[in-house]
C-alpha cells in the first residue's frame, strides 16, 4: 500500500484541493482529483524529501504566538510609514546575520516568518557560512534585528527541529 500511496496526506490534500478549486463533486472530478493526487504523491516521492520531525509542542505554540504578535506589530509600523505618520526620515537596508540553523525545514519556517512579516524580506542564505541576509524597510539598529531573529526565532526553531 505504501508503494501505491507513498504520502497519503499529500494525496488527500491534492484531491481535496482539486475538488475545492473546481467547486464540484461529480464522479469525473473526483476521479481526476484522485489521479492528480496519486501523481502528486508519486512526484513528491521522487523528490526524496528529507525527514523532518518537529518536536516540543509548547515551543511551537510559543513561536506561533511570537510570530503572530510580531506580524501585527509590523503591520501597524508599515501602515504608519505608508500613511506618512511619525518621523519622516526612513532608512532601509540589508542586515547580515550568522545563524546556527542548518535543518532545511527550520530554515524554511524562518524564511516564511521573515517574509510574511511586513517590512522584512529574506534575501539570501549562504549555507557554507551560515550567513542570512535580510532586507529591512525601516532599519534603525542592526543589533536589534540580530537579537530578534536569533533570540526569538532561531532559538525556538533550534528547540523544535534539532
Amino acid at each position: 500500500m505504501r508503494r501505491l500511496i507513498p504520502y497519503p496526506l499529500v494525496t488527500v490534500s491534492l484531491v481535496t484541493l482539486w475538488l475545492v478549486l473546481n467547486e464540484a463533486l461529480s464522479l469525473g472530478h473526483i476521479l481526476v482529483g484522485i489521479v492528480a493526487g496519486l501523481a502528486g504523491g508519486w512526484a513528491y516521492e521522487a523528490l526524496q524529501p528529507p525527514q523532518g520531525r518537529p518536536r516540543r509542542l509548547l515551543a511551537i505554540l510559543r513561536l506561533s504566538s511570537l510570530v503572530f504578535a510580531d506580524i501585527v506589530r509590523s503591520n501597524i509600523a508599515v501602515a504608519r510609514i505608508v500613511l506618512g505618520l511619525g518621523k519622516q526620515e526612513r532608512t532601509s537596508g540589508f542586515v547580515q546575520l550568522p545563524l546556527e540553523l542548518r535543518d532545511p525545514y527550520a530554515l524554511a519556517v524562518l524564511a516564511c516568518i521573515i517574509t510574511s512579516t511586513p517590512g522584512t524580506l529574506w534575501v539570501d542564505f549562504d549555507r557554507t557560512q551560515g550567513l542570512l541576509t535580510i532586507h529591512v524597510l525601516d532599519l534603525i539598529d542592526e543589533s536589534e534585528w540580530s537579537t530578534t531573529i536569533k533570540g526569538r526565532y532561531e532559538r525556538l526553531l533550534l528547540e523544535i527541529f534539532e
